[in-house]
């Protein structure tokens, strides 16, 4: 990996147009711009807008209005994935001609049924099971099938340990230089059947085009990591530092989610809430 000095940081801001901002991607975008702007580095910008089916026109509107709020400049234009899909159908050509992607239909009740009983299964970091191989070596159609990772094969094409540099922490309090852990995720989806891709191989692929330097993102990420570091690999895209940063949560402790309609930045606004104020309240004087 290239010496920091050796090239211009470079962070993004990512979101997914699929609900209203709140303050956890406050936070996410003004650390990702303070990383940047205190290395005399960029700050880019990129709408994920893969997820068609939930993805809507007002909320990319509301995510340039939110950002501008909270004083937020950035440099270039600003990438969709939906106009991508050529890049990411191109990243999946290629692993499947290295043989490492097999088609899937299984269901997730099928998944389920599959393991029903099976109490000491293991289960990736996200706490799912791990898929059982059904399809792996079954002869599929390939007509509206997810295309799977074949895990044991892609890590048998590695020719060293994989290994990522974290300057920020995992949820544990990891830093430094980071043992990564793929065969922990099993025989990951990287092709969902309804988009044709999936979000592992979109930013791997956008974040080597951007030519981002500094992945800035929620410990919630910290492990898919580990399958990134992989599909960079893989591919044979530039290796980024990551930094991964602690999550803001609601009183409870609770994680904050669009989908749980946690009070949004339009609505603090609304509220009389300046973004002076929101950034004092996040640690950003």
């Amino acid at each position: 990996m290239p010496d920091d000095h050796d090239r211009m940081v470079t962070t993004r801001f990512a979101p997914s147009p699929n609900g209203w901002l709140h303050a956890g991607h406050a936070f996410s975008a003004l650390y990702a711009e303070n990383f940047a702007r205190r290395r005399g580095g960029r700050f880019l910008l990129r709408i994920e807008d893969i997820d068609f089916t939930r993805a809507r026109e007002e909320y990319i509107e509301g995510i340039f209005e939110d950002l501008r709020w909270l004083g937020l400049r950035w440099t270039g234009p600003v990438p969709r994935q939906s106009a991508r899909m050529a890049a990411y159908r191109a990243a999946l050509s290629r692993l499947k001609e290295m043989g490492l992607l097999y088609p899937c239909q299984c269901s997730r009740k099928e998944i389920r049924q599959a393991l029903e009983g099976r109490t000491d299964w293991p289960s990736d970091p996200d706490g799912a099971p791990l898929y059982p191989g059904t399809c792996r070596t079954a002869a599929r159609d390939e007509a509206a099938a997810a295309w799977r990772l074949d895990m044991k094969k892609a890590l048998a094409r590695l020719s060293a340990p994989l290994t990522w540099r974290e300057t920020g922490s995992g949820p544990d309090g990891e830093t430094g230089v980071i043992a990564a852990r793929p065969g922990d995720w099993g025989d990951v989806i990287l092709a969902r059947r309804d988009i044709g891709v999936s979000y592992h191989i979109a930013v791997v692929v956008d974040d080597a085009h951007q030519g981002i330097t500094h992945v800035t993102r929620g410990q919630d990420l910290y492990h898919a990591t580990s399958i990134h570091r992989l599909l960079q690999a893989l591919l044979s895209l530039p290796e980024p530092v990551y930094a991964h940063h602690r999550l803001i949560t609601d009183e409870a402790g609770r994680k904050l989610s669009k989908s749980l309609r946690d009070t949004s930045l339009r609505a603090l606004r609304k509220a009389g809430v300046t973004a002076e104020e929101l950034k004092r309240m996040l640690g950003f004087s």
